[in-house]
């Protein structure tokens, strides 16, 4: 920014603060130890029960009529007491005379009329303002209060002398609000110079202005003037009332607040402030009586820096727009503002203007405003928010002859999609331009100034960002936040973009590379987007975790995943996804090392515990089990047939049939043996289930012959499921002849097991322990067992 624009920008943000007059200052008020908030409770005592440490005690919008020493005498920490809106009537100030540290008194807003004074010495802000007093009640104890900044006070007659305590303050603010009884007075020496910097007078609403005293006041800096009616009989008494507070050199700011009056006293007052030593002239919520005339008036040197107008209603409707237009157009200011009136074009002046910046926001201009003007060339700021504005190419039309226009503003607009027919034609030293809240589209892109730096766009119609746009190399800060984009842009157009703005749009998976297009990047804002947390996001929320958090706003809590419904609400940066789900080609090649892995470790345990034999041998189980369903329910319901089935390798039979069959059977136990009683015409294995299953003990001869019979390894496989699916102990192992441990297959692992886990008997070479041998055998038996039928019955 050049030098000589420094003190427009510097006069601009200067401004007086105006006083609210019609209600109270609105704010927060939070509960604490030290701060007590009761306003607005229906109170009409203030509570016993604060406690004497509260420093801020605001009891406003209540229903307290009077007040003692014994209701704020305990709070000997009180700094600030706000009592406005209430019913108080009479007010002795010595009810004060324990709260030492009172600085802040409000008793605006009450019904007082008559109050007894008493010296505060604390106090720096008191307002006595909106009350019933007859005169003003400025106590002589007043002139003591040098600490006192802030005084306002109310009568309903106004006279000379009531300023006179007033005199010895140094106050920064006075406010004064009368009634309708003025007492003239046409000696200007007789009446006190007060010294303020902030003066404010409220008149009466209704009645007109009639005030014909001169006030001069020291070290005036700002002047506010509310509910002032003039007409053209009582314009003068205005204008002469304004001479005396108008001519002090430090006054910066003069503020006319519920201003009516004709069309031509509003051009005197012009005329008379015009010379004035006023830099800013304020005037809100004004209203024009009578008709609307042309007068003419050639505007002289002035120290008038800019007129701001906000809120003008029109009481005339047969009239000469070019009379009102002419009178603000050639104003030879730097700001003018004229916003929130029913005026629906403004003029080009007449010659080279000196407005460096313009504010006619919120007005019914349409796209024919400055439509051919060449005589703006000075004008830097332009805002013509919140109109009638349509055609985006001739508002860009407009700004062709405003050669140092840098920012413009066209927001709440009606400005709609561009076409293609005409080229837009925009002044190339715009740098900022707000087109947000408007309805345009993407090929908005197409139209937009070639050096701008800043751009707004936000709450628009814009679904995407070309590629093919021409190039915004000097873009450096982007918002188009509140549209219906689907993915971050990236900085291939925008080659200088250091700030991005476009939360709330329909973004569902942003692309991985938006930070390495944007390397200039500083700022991002792109939450409140319906993120779709799957695989495709994964990489963007890994970027975003990588970027520094002072880069990414309102990160993590505005990053919300939207969908899946499993994810729904899930803060991006608690959303994890595995790789592999996310990588095809990873999870097949996966897939097929495990599938192979589980097929080499499947095969290398179908070799090594012989799994093949063990899958024949269910096979066979349950071919056997299916065929018994179709036996009668008769034949199932049978009892055992008999004592034991004996297993034993056939090498094996000799001391069987001579030794262990004979001992059994002279106990009268039933055995069956193989070779007798299996049944012809079936097979072997159904045969050994069939006599296992009718057997209550199963005997199992071991020894190096028997782990060499794959048929004896059937029968102790059956046999031994039969035992865990009975939950029955009648196996009985007989060791013929020692077997070491590495003779015995692998694949027969129940054995192994069996040997480890079950007591077994072993046959005793010598004679002599043969009885012992016997003699466990049948303990073994020592059970009564009714068989179902001989043995002899089944077919040998």
């Amino acid at each position: 920014m050049t030098q000589d624009k420094e003190p427009v920008i510097r006069t601009f943000h200067l401004v007086c603060t105006v006083t609210l007059i019609v209600g109270a200052i609105t704010h927060l008020c939070e509960q604490s130890e030290f701060e007590v908030c009761m306003s607005k409770s229906n109170l009409t005592h203030i509570p016993k029960n604060l406690l004497p440490t509260t420093k801020s005690l605001d009891m406003s919008q209540n229903h307290i009529s009077e007040l003692q020493i014994s209701d704020i005498g305990f709070l000997s920490g009180l700094k600030v007491l706000k009592l406005s809106h209430n019913r108080i009537q009479t007010l002795d100030l010595s009810v004060f005379k324990f709260n030492r540290n009172l600085e802040h008194l409000d008793l605006s807003h009450n019904r007082l009329h008559r109050m007894t004074c008493y010296l505060v010495t604390s106090l720096k802000h008191l307002d006595l303002s909106f009350n019933d007093f007859n005169v003003l009640p400025a106590c002589a104890q007043f002139g003591n209060l040098t600490q006192l900044s802030f005084l306002g006070l109310s009568a309903v007659r106004f006279q000379k002398l009531d300023l006179l305590p007033v005199t010895y303050l140094n106050l920064n603010h006075l406010l004064l609000v009368l009634g309708g009884n003025y007492v003239e007075e046409n000696v200007r020496e007789n009446l006190p110079i007060l010294n303020t910097k902030t003066l404010h007078f409220v008149f009466h609403p209704k009645s007109l202005f009639s005030v014909q005293m001169n006030i001069a006041v020291k070290n005036l800096e700002c002047l506010q003037l509310t509910n002032i009616k003039l007409n053209d009989e009582n314009c003068q008494v205005f204008v002469t009332f304004l001479l005396g507070l108008t001519g002090g050199p430090m006054l910066l700011n003069l503020t006319l607040n519920h201003m009516e009056t004709p069309w031509t006293c509003l051009v005197s007052i012009f005329r008379f402030l015009w010379p004035r030593p006023v830099e800013h002239l304020n005037i809100y919520n004004l209203t024009i009586d009578e008709k609307v005339e042309e007068i003419k008036f050639v505007y002289p040197e002035t120290t008038l820096k800019s007129v701001t107008i906000e809120h003008i209603t029109k009481r005339v409707f047969l009239f000469s727009q070019t009379v009102l237009y002419r009178v603000f157009s050639e104003m030879n200011i730097m700001m003018l503002t004229i916003s929130d009136t029913p005026l629906v074009h403004m003029l080009c002046p007449d010659k080279a203007s000196t407005f460096r910046f313009l504010n006619f926001s919120q007005n019914v201009f349409t796209d024919s405003v400055f439509g051919t003007c060449s005589t703006l060339a000075r004008l830097e700021t332009l805002i013509l928010q919140k109109n009638s504005l349509k055609n985006l190419f001739r508002v860009s039309l407009m700004t062709k002859k405003m050669a140092s226009l840098e920012i413009l503003d066209l927001s709440r607009n009606s400005l709609g999609s561009y076409t293609y027919e005409d080229n837009c034609t925009w002044v190339k030293s715009i740098v900022l331009l707000n087109l947000s809240s408007n309805t345009l589209t993407d090929s908005v892109f197409r139209c937009l100034p070639p050096k701008v730096q800043v751009l707004d766009l936000h709450n628009n119609r814009i679904t995407n960002i070309p590629k093919d746009v021409a190039y915004l190399e000097s873009l450096q800060e982007l918002n188009v936040a509140f549209n219906s984009l689907t993915d971050l842009p990236g900085c291939g157009t925008f080659s200088s973009l250091a700030a991005l703005i476009m939360d709330h749009n329909s973004v569902s998976h942003p692309s991985a590379d938006f930070f390495q297009s944007c390397q200039k990047i500083t700022s991002l804002k792109a939450g409140n987007n319906p993120f779709q947390c799957t695989c495709e996001l994964r990489e963007f929320v890994k970027s975003m975790g990588q970027v520094s958090s002072a880069v990414v706003q309102d990160w993590p809590n505005s990053y919300k995943c939207h969908s899946p419904d499993s994810y729904k609400g899930t803060l991006l940066k608690a959303f994890h996804v595995s790789p592999l789900s996310c990588n095809t080609t990873l999870l097949i090649l996966t897939i097929v090392v495990t599938t192979l892995v589980l097929a080499a470790i499947v095969t290398f345990l179908c070799c090594y515990f012989d799994m093949p034999w063990y899958l024949r041998m269910m096979c066979q189980w349950t071919q056997t089990r299916h065929r018994a369903r179709n036996v009668p329910l008769e034949e199932l319901q049978r009892n055992l047939q008999f004592h034991a089935f004996i297993s034993y390798s056939g090498l094996d039979s000799v001391w069987v049939k001579n030794e262990l069959l004979p001992n059994l059977e002279k106990e009268n136990l039933r055995i069956c043996l193989h070779e007798r009683n299996f049944v012809p015409g079936k097979s072997i294995v159904e045969n050994i289930i069939t006599f296992i299953e009718k057997s209550y003990k199963a005997i199992f001869v071991l020894s190096p012959n028997f782990i060499q019979s794959e048929w004896c390894h059937y029968e102790l496989y059956f046999a031994h499921h039969k035992l865990f699916r009975e939950g029955s102990n009648n196996l009985i192992l007989i060791l013929l002849k020692p077997i070491p441990e590495d003779n015995i297959p692998r694949k027969y692992h129940k054995l192994r097991a069996l040997m480890a886990q079950r007591t077994y008997l072993e046959w005793p070479t010598e004679k002599s322990k043969h009885g012992l041998f016997w003699a466990n055998i049948r303990a073994a038996f020592n059970i009564k067992l009714i068989l179902a039928s001989d043995c002899d019955d089944v077919k040998p």
